[in-house]
């Protein structure tokens, strides 16, 4: 009996282990990087500079995530700033395939997507 309780307590201390592995990974809960931004608005290249005639699956994916990541003001204009500086390194895009990227995947982002918006104004 005592060494089942060893091995429970063993993995209670393995699971907690693991836990703070992955919150100390993260970012603070609503954290918003440009890097997380980033991986998710890839898939979207594509569209945007007009080599597709519609968003891929996957970037849709992305813009879904993007809209679920920020939880409050500050994180929103993170995340707009992220988009926008994600933008930036891409010659060639298409300002209105941008715009209305969220409205083809079906996901309204809590800012709108242009190359010029200043995303300190964005109030939720």
């Amino acid at each position: 009996m005592a060494r089942k309780g060893g091995a429970a307590a063993a993995v209670v201390v393995l699971a907690a282990a693991m836990a703070f592995m992955v919150l100390a990974a993260r970012p603070a809960e609503g954290a918003v990087t440009c890097p997380e931004v980033d991986a998710n608005l890839v898939p979207c290249v594509g569209y945007v500079t007009g080599k597709e005639a519609a968003p891929p699956a996957e970037c849709c994916a992305g813009v879904r995530r993007i809209r679920a990541l920020p939880s409050g003001t500050a994180e929103r204009r993170q995340a707009c700033e992220c988009v926008k500086q994600a933008a930036a390194r891409f010659p060639g895009l298409n300002a209105d395939a941008i715009r209305v990227l969220p409205a083809q995947c079906g996901s309204p982002l809590p800012f709108p997507l242009t190359l010029n918006f200043d995303c300190t104004t964005y109030v939720v």
